[in-house]
């Protein structure tokens, strides 16, 4: 049976530096989906994301999981539901991949207690669903950056989680490598009942592989709902005042946005 849980904020505002970012957000993360934030630079994506993850203190309104706010929850508890995989993590220096990966057990491990045999397994686990497996004993700067993200994904996974945050997983890949991981996390979202939630920069690939999108303009959420329900050029041009059409994507028959660009208007090009 698959986990559930009810993870919300509730009328939440957070910021850093003195500075608001968000703006009073309402919103329930849908169990055993994926779901992934949109919004143009500097929208609060990422602001959300921490501060729904305990990073970041809210200002005003509060976090919870399951009906308890995250402020209450012991640090080891919430760590062993909620996994965290943060944007441009810092690599510690001559790691190898084994070590990072195990750095997730952290949760379930206490003082005296030492590695135990389901430790061990869950490592092994991830590397393999991350395909990883024969890099266990490379350093880390060894790799590519698909390889990398591929590790600290796999780390996040040794966690043993069922809420997984991601906060640009795709980030200065290529598109084959951001295929690649979408598509492994979209697995570990069918096969294992993975609660995933991302931020993405890329419009087309969030409808496609999104169950449910979080759009935000100015740190307020402005719309929520089914890819093929909210992805209209009016919201694209509303967050991110780019003039396009969007058409049925031929692979997804997900939405797809079309940039409407001054020197590429068929329609304006003879006029």
């Amino acid at each position: 049976m698959k986990p559930t849980h009810i993870f919300q904020s509730e009328k939440v505002t957070a910021g850093y530096d003195h500075k608001t970012i968000l703006h009073d957000v309402s919103i329930s993360i849908p169990s055993n989906r994926i779901s992934i934030i949109i919004g143009a630079n500097g929208c609060g994506k990422s602001t959300l994301l921490k501060t729904m993850a305990r990073l970041i203190k809210p200002t005003s309104g509060q976090v919870t999981l399951d009906g308890k706010p995250i402020n209450k929850i012991p640090p080891k508890q919430l760590a062993r539901v909620l996994g965290l995989l943060p944007q441009s993590p810092i690599v510690p220096e001559g790691i190898t991949v084994a070590d990072l990966v195990g750095r997730g057990r952290y949760p379930h491990q206490t003082f005296l207690k030492g590695w135990t045999k389901k430790d061990y397994e869950a490592v092994a686990e991830a590397m393999e669903i991350m395909n990883i497996t024969e890099f266990a004993d490379h350093n880390i700067d060894e790799l590519s950056g698909g390889q990398r993200q591929r590790v600290w994904i796999a780390m996040a996974l040794a966690q043993q989680t069922d809420i997984l945050f991601l906060d640009e997983p795709t980030t200065y890949l290529d598109i084959t490598y951001q295929v690649e991981i979408l598509d492994l996390l979209t697995d570990l979202n069918r096969k294992h009942g993975k609660t995933i939630v991302m931020v993405l920069h890329d419009i087309n690939l969030s409808a496609r592989y999104a169950d449910y999108i979080f759009a935000l303009h100015k740190g307020k959420l402005v719309a929520e709902g089914e890819p093929s329900k909210i992805i209209t050029s009016k919201l694209i041009e509303d967050i991110f005042g780019l003039h396009c059409t969007v058409i049925k994507d031929p692979v997804s028959d997900s939405p797809s946005v079309v940039p409407i660009g001054r020197h590429h208007n068929k329609l304006k090009m003879y006029s």
